[in-house]
């Protein structure tokens, strides 16, 4: 019985650890194959050499640059160094514990209960690996600090929303690629792409499946494909964003002029009419002093134009027409609602209000494109990354398993600041936050002092579709 459970008693820590490692961890080792995973042996002496180390900086060694002079006999030969970049690196701890009520009995017989485990938590991790590199990707795409930072996300971003054709299609990857990097497009290793774009070349013949044959001997599908030769691996958790395809574009008329004292509720915001001559408030507007349903409508369209936050400020305003306020819902507020009507009672003003134009909401897809050693990583490791512990009183007797990781993911080229981090373990907010990256340079404290890696050399790029 003692191997069949799976309690305080029985847990053996390293042989757990051993079958974790085992089990097949598909989407990772399909991601180490492809190489866009690298070791990185100066993370790895940095973070092995130095007790407790969570952050350090490393050096990366510069490329020979500069031109060679004639060689004619009379020419003297100039000699130049190579410069040296550093790189901000950082390690994530992730923790998480497992608790089961009698955990031992709710086995089912000729189960192997432990493998069963194994290939759970080894998909648990995969799982937070991969909300790991997901987190440092927007991250990276969301750099703000100096030019050269900002010039790789422009360039390394292949956008397509505002084209014709705004699905990904047979020439989308390799026009990404290039932009990127140009002729070192052949890194390129690796997509990250949504259900739905992944469905979309499906429907084009663009993907082709990986299988494999399981330990029964069984072909099966691995849920991984190929597009132009590069391994996708679909996943719903890539990032999408609700778009505006097309603006809605409303029209409030004003039929019969207000008085003092009517209330006139727009997207949200209730606005009550006062006296000519008065200072109104936030929420009110003033009566014009020759009170008429046109005058009116100048007054409404005046206020709304001048509101700068919430539900308003997603629409632009005019006032073209006599007696009427538009409103065109912007482009960056997907998310408006528009709402206008006159509060039931005695009010006396009475609106007429319109949908010229529906609004159509898309979505924006981001696909990530990885290219091979894009990203170093390295399996810090925890002191104990396995244990459980027994309560026997808590629910009649339960078991918790806990497991704990360190790993470190550093994007070529790209260093990470830890500008904003609040403890010892950047948190997946954290890691997403662009304030915390920067490209690679020198060192120097004035960034116009600075030398830059070449954005060309880093094989990541993202490709931002309909679809």
């Amino acid at each position: 019985m003692a191997n069949n459970k799976f309690d305080s008693k029985s847990f053996n820590a390293e042989a757990f650890k051993y079958m974790v490692g085992r089990v097949p961890n598909l989407k990772m080792n399909e991601i180490k194959k492809s190489k866009a995973l690298a070791g990185n042996p100066d993370i790895k002496d940095v973070f092995s050499s130095q007790n407790g180390t969570a952050y350090a900086r490393i050096a990366m060694r510069g490329l020979l640059e500069g031109d060679a002079v004639n060689y004619d006999g009379q020419t003297n030969i100039t000699a130049t160094s190579t410069k040296t970049f550093e790189q901000g690196v950082v390690v994530v701890g992730r923790a998480k514990g497992f608790v089961e009520k009698d955990f031992s009995y709710d086995i089912t017989a000729g189960v192997d209960f432990m493998e069963n485990i194994a290939q759970q938590i080894a998909d648990y991790k995969d799982g937070l690996d991969q909300d790991t590199i997901l987190a440092i990707l927007k991250g990276i795409f969301s750099m703000s600090g100096d030019s050269k930072s900002v010039e790789f996300v422009q360039k390394h971003t292949y956008d397509i929303t505002g084209e014709a054709t705004k699905t990904v299609g047979a020439t989308t990857l390799n026009s990404a690629i290039n932009k990127a990097c140009g002729a070192n497009k052949k890194k390129f290793a690796l997509v990250f792409a949504h259900s739905d774009v992944a469905t979309g070349l499906e429907n084009l013949n663009l993907l082709e499946y990986l299988k494999y044959t399981d330990k029964d001997g069984v072909q099966r599908d691995l849920g991984l494909a190929t597009w132009n030769g590069k391994l996708v691996i679909i996943d719903d958790d890539m990032p999408t964003a609700s778009a505006v395809a097309t603006a809605g574009v409303y029209d409030i008329e004003v039929k019969t002029a207000a008085t003092a004292g009517d209330k006139i509720e727009i997207c949200g915001t209730t606005f009550t009419w006062i006296a000519n001559g008065g200072t109104p408030a936030a929420d009110e507007i003033e009566l014009p002093s020759t009170n008429n349903v046109t005058n009116e409508a100048t007054a409404i369209y005046t206020k709304l134009a001048a509101i700068t936050t919430g539900e308003i400020a997603k629409f632009t305003w005019d006032n073209t027409t006599a007696k009427h306020v538009g409103a065109t819902q912007k482009n960056t507020a997907p998310d408006a609602v528009f709402t206008a009507e006159v509060q039931e009672g005695a009010a006396t003003m009475v609106i007429d209000v319109n949908e010229t134009t529906p609004a159509v909401i898309a979505t924006d897809y981001t696909t990530y494109v990885l290219g091979e050693g894009s990203i170093a990583y390295e399996d810090v490791g925890a002191k104990v990354p396995y244990e459980m512990a027994r309560n026997a009183a808590t629910n009649g007797g339960e078991d918790t398993l806990y497991i704990r990781q360190r790993k470190c993911f550093a994007p070529f080229g790209i260093s990470y600041e830890k500008a904003v981090q609040s403890s010892l373990s950047p948190t997946n907010t954290e890691l997403e936050n662009g304030l915390n990256w920067i490209l690679v340079h020198t060192g120097e404290a004035s960034a116009d002092d600075r030398s830059y890696i070449n954005h060309k050399a880093i094989p990541i790029a993202r490709i931002i579709s309909r679809g």
